[in-house]
This record gives structure tokens, sequence and C-alpha cells, in this order.
């Protein structure tokens, strides 16, 4: 494991360090923000669903159908996106509130696994908890709108690029101390 954090703990500052980036743009340019999000997703899932269809049309038996079905599904979704981006801007704070609650979840669990491990977890713990305080916000009050969604998610992103940051530097720590940290605590 101490090899693992030497090796990665560069990677958790640089997803630190974009995160703070994307949190700026993000805050700073809420509205492109939005409207970039729901063209690429729409862009993407047109695309993904005409490979799919096309992979379906190619394919054999079962495997065939459900490639069509998908296919169908992602062409659609990309439609929806771009003739009603405030409905995909809507599902897409849904998506991110699930992954933001789900990672929080994961933090958090990490940084108790770790408590008896390292020192300052509270970083990990933090960043856990920023997650679930995100996703909360978002499904609570999912009217606010897509701009003042991308707005709380900048401000989340540079609030949780900041903990990545620490975080990052704390492995590397934990890397140069020479701290054991045991990989059964994170299976």
């Amino acid at each position: 494991m101490r090899q693992l954090l030497a090796r990665t703990w560069g990677l958790v500052v640089v997803r630190g360090a974009l995160a703070v980036l994307f949190g700026v743009v993000a805050v700073v340019w809420p509205r492109i923000t939005v409207v970039a999000l729901v063209i690429l997703f729409g862009a993407y899932a047109l695309v993904d669903g005409v490979v799919a269809v096309a992979m379906g049309v190619t394919g054999r038996g079962g495997e065939r159908l459900l490639m069509l079905l998908l296919g169908v599904i992602g062409v659609v979704a990309g439609i929806v996106a771009f003739v009603w981006p405030a409905v995909t801007a809507l599902a897409l704070l849904f998506v991110i509130a699930f992954w933001a609650f789900l990672s929080g979840l994961t933090y958090l669990a990490a940084a108790w696994r770790l408590r008896k491990e390292i020192t300052n977890e509270w970083l990990l713990a933090l960043t856990g908890v920023a997650s679930i305080v995100l996703a909360v916000v978002l499904l609570v009050q999912p009217a606010t709108g897509a701009v003042a969604l991308v707005f709380t998610i900048g401000v989340f992103a540079v609030l949780w690029g900041v903990l990545s940051i620490g975080l990052g530097i704390r492995m590397r720590s934990i890397a140069k101390e020479g701290g054991s940290i045991d990989v059964a605590h994170f299976e």
C-alpha cells in the first residue's frame, strides 16, 4: 500500500487542481458551463446511441436486440438534450447528486477505516461530508435552476479540489515517512 501511496499521491493532487479549475470556471461563467454540459452530454449520448445501433445491426442473437434498444435510447437522450436542455440539466442534477452522495459515503468509509493508520484523516472525511452536503442541497432544492446548480457545483468543486490537494500532499508525507497502511483496510 505504501507503494500505491507513493505512486498515486500526485494523481490525487492533479485531480484536486483540475477540480479547482473547473470550479472557478463554473462560478465565473455558470451559464456557459450549463450549456457546455448539456451540449457535451447530448453529443455523447447521440454518438453513443448511433454506435450502439450500428453494433445491434451487425450483432447476433439476444445482444443484437439489446444493443438496438440501448442505441435508440441513446439517440433519443441525445435529441432530448438538444431539444429540451432544461429537462436535461435537471436530469443531470439528479445524476450529479447521486454521484456526490455515493462519493461522499466512500470517502467517509475510507476515512473511518484509516483513522488508526494515519493522521489527518479528517481531510478525507471532510471531503466526504462536502460531497454528501452537495447531494442533499441538490436534491432538496432542484428548482433553484441550472445556473444555481452550476454555481453550487463550482463552489463544491473548489472545496473538494482544495481538500483533495491536501489529501494528496498528506499521502505523499505518509509515503515518505514510511507509515504502514494495510491493503486489507481498503478491501
